[in-house]
């Protein structure tokens, strides 16, 4: 690999295309994914893949695709989304990925800005969405659908199973044999290669679009910065449209020749991780705190014994834990405890979690509390984390046995980091986004002088490791003056058990309040053991036994913070939220602004006489 001067190589190659059509005929029958069929997992090869690229590469030449035209993605992540995705690269085409979750006028807005000529949805649901709004989509083409199963009988002029088009390239690659390898061969680092629209916390998604030379950049990072190998297997689960999920389970295995394996659907996650035990993950804060949740949660149920093992096991840890963060050998004796502790406790609990056999468990996209790190420290789990954003991709990611909690590590190789006078976190490489598609004056605004300004809030130690303090935008300032950096405390609050979201409330206010979403599971569970009756969700946050449980949490969050900085009074959101709704974005995270407006009534509740 090559990081010099303008040159950023993998293999010997410039551009994905380029790298992608070496190593898959190097590879050959060698693993690249696996995917669940009738429940069983089925092996596809780097030769299938290859293929099945080629194959909708030259379906889209044959339909009369044209260097830079678009085509869209818009299915859960399963091998056809990297099929569609490196065909059309292999064509000279542009990807956008868009969110599965994205109800029909956010499916507009992706589409339309991004002048998509092909469309490849996952199934029925997806292309009710397309349908929905076809009459206003006059530049899609042609639609394809990888699953066709409830659509027999179905007659669209414009839709087609992706069978159809597999046959149409095979055909065109018989009477055009070379027409891909010339387009693969013209490839250049500076093409636009594919477009992620951002999660969109404040209005519509901008589309960042992403280069040829960014993905490589990224390409780059692997052996050193996110550590993945060969011999890796990765669990799939999170959007592919997601810049961080492309990152890992797309570009990476490009490069490494790690085997993908798709999460059968976001509700089997938990099941698939225990089935294939992977040896790399990349899990955003949410999918970690579910993990603690279930272990706390099967503690609690557990028996006497089993809970004082547990317990003397985790003091084990956390001594483990205390001397690795700060520096200190460990004893002998310390060193022993452990193992046994890790033989009778943790070792059994990692393969409750399928993390039994992982070595790289990466957390990022959010901020996560530095005590649930504490946590899996302490169970033998260390968890790195890497920061980056869309418009830069990942630029740090911390060093391996360097134990810094609350820092996300240094800057990668080739990574510029600098911190503005106004606190704001600046980053320069040759992996920063050309900017929005349409957009100039919001690129100008990012863009600057070769500097990416990313939002966040940030400083550097001695070691030049990055500490995220906040996003610029949430700083809070009180009525008396105070600086108040919200997300410290939301991540101590959602690392309780019984609360899966929270936002802090205060800006220009005299003192901070806060909007709870509670961890549903858990908390019924609660409800159930304690015999406090509820019929439906809203009905358990209106309990008063319930409300009375989220106080106990709050008060003991408080007692870090000094009283100034602490929540005084708090509301629950009683309306149980999912990815398709406009108040989460489609990597959960809530958009506090429109929080704030959709929940005035509630806020100003606190804050009234």
């Amino acid at each position: 690999m090559a990081l010099n001067g303008t040159e950023v190589t993998s293999h010997g190659c410039d551009t994905v295309p380029k790298l992608f059509m070496k190593v898959s005929a190097e590879r050959g029958d060698r693993i690249a994914m696996r995917e669940k069929d009738f429940g069983i997992w089925q092996s596809y090869s780097w030769s299938d893949y290859r293929e099945y690229a080629l194959a909708i590469a030259n379906g889209l030449l044959s339909l009369g695709l044209q260097r830079g035209d678009v085509i869209s993605i818009q299915s859960e992540d399963c091998k056809e989304w990297l099929f569609a995705d490196l065909g059309g690269l292999l064509a000279g085409g542009v990807v956008n990925g868009v969110y599965p979750t994205y109800q029909s006028r956010q499916v507009e807005h992706a589409l339309t800005d991004s002048s998509c000529r092909f469309l490849f949805v996952e199934d029925e649901e997806q292309l009710d969405k397309f349908l929905e709004i076809e009459d206003r989509m006059p530049d899609v083409e042609k639609v394809f659908v990888f699953d066709w199963k409830g659509l027999r009988g179905f007659e669209h002029e414009k839709v087609a199973p992706v069978e159809d088009l597999y046959e149409a390239g095979r055909a065109y690659s018989k009477q055009h044999p070379d027409r891909v390898d010339r387009i693969v061969a013209d490839s250049r680092p500076d093409d636009l290669a594919i477009l992620i629209y951002t999660s969109g916390t404040t209005g519509m998604p901008k589309g960042s679009m992403i280069s040829q030379r960014y993905i490589m950049f990224q390409i780059n990072l692997t052996p050193d910065t996110i550590r993945q190998k060969e011999d890796d297997e990765l669990l799939t689960y999170l959007p592919l449209c997601h810049v961080a999920e492309r990152i890992f389970s797309a570009w990476a295995p490009l490069a490494t020749g790690a085997t993908i394996n798709f999460a059968e659907s976001p509700e089997t996650v938990a099941q698939d991780l225990v089935e294939l035990s992977p040896t790399y993950m990349f899990a955003v804060p949410r999918v970690l705190e579910k993990f603690y949740s279930k272990v706390t949660t099967a503690m609690s149920e557990a028996t006497w014994i089993g809970r004082k093992t547990f317990e003397l096991a985790m003091r084990v840890g956390m001594r483990r834990a205390d001397a690795l963060l700060a520096g200190e050998s460990q004893t002998t004796v310390n060193k022993v405890m452990f193992q046994i502790a890790d033989r009778v406790v943790f070792r059994n609990i990692k393969k409750l979690l399928g993390l039994d056999r992982v070595h790289g468990l990466v957390s990022g996209a959010a901020p996560i509390s530095t005590a649930l790190l504490k946590w899996y420290l302490a169970m033998g789990i260390p968890v790195d984390e890497a920061y980056g954003q869309t418009e830069a991709g990942v630029v740090t990611a911390t060093r391996k046995g360097v134990f810094r909690l609350g820092t996300v590590g240094p800057a990668a190789a080739g990574v510029d980091i600098r911190i503005s006078d106004a606190g704001e976190v600046l980053l320069r490489s040759q992996g920063n986004f050309s900017g929005y598609l349409n957009q100039p004056e919001k690129t100008a605004e990012t863009l600057v002088d070769g500097w990416v300004r990313t939002g966040d809030v940030g400083e550097l130690d001695e070691e030049g490791n990055l500490s995220i303090t906040d996003r610029l935008k949430d700083i809070i300032i009180t009525a008396g003056g105070k600086n108040i950096t919200p997300s410290v405390m939301e991540n101590e609050l959602k690392f309780s058990l019984y609360i899966s979201d929270a936002v802090i409330i205060g800006d220009k206010r005299k003192y901070l309040t806060c909007l709870i979403m509670i961890d549903q599971e858990n908390v019924e569970h609660y409800a159930q053991t304690h015999a406090i009756p509820f019929t439906d969700y809203k009905s358990l946050c209106a309990n008063k036994d319930i409300v009375a449980l989220i106080d106990g949490e709050v008060a003991r969050v408080n007692e870090e913070f000094s009283s100034v900085e602490t929540v005084k009074k708090f509301r629950l959101i009683d309306v149980l939220l999912t990815a398709e709704d406009d108040e989460l974005t489609p990597t959960m995270k809530l958009k506090r602004s429109f929080i704030n407006e959709k929940y005035s009534n509630l806020i100003e509740s606190m804050y009234g006489a």
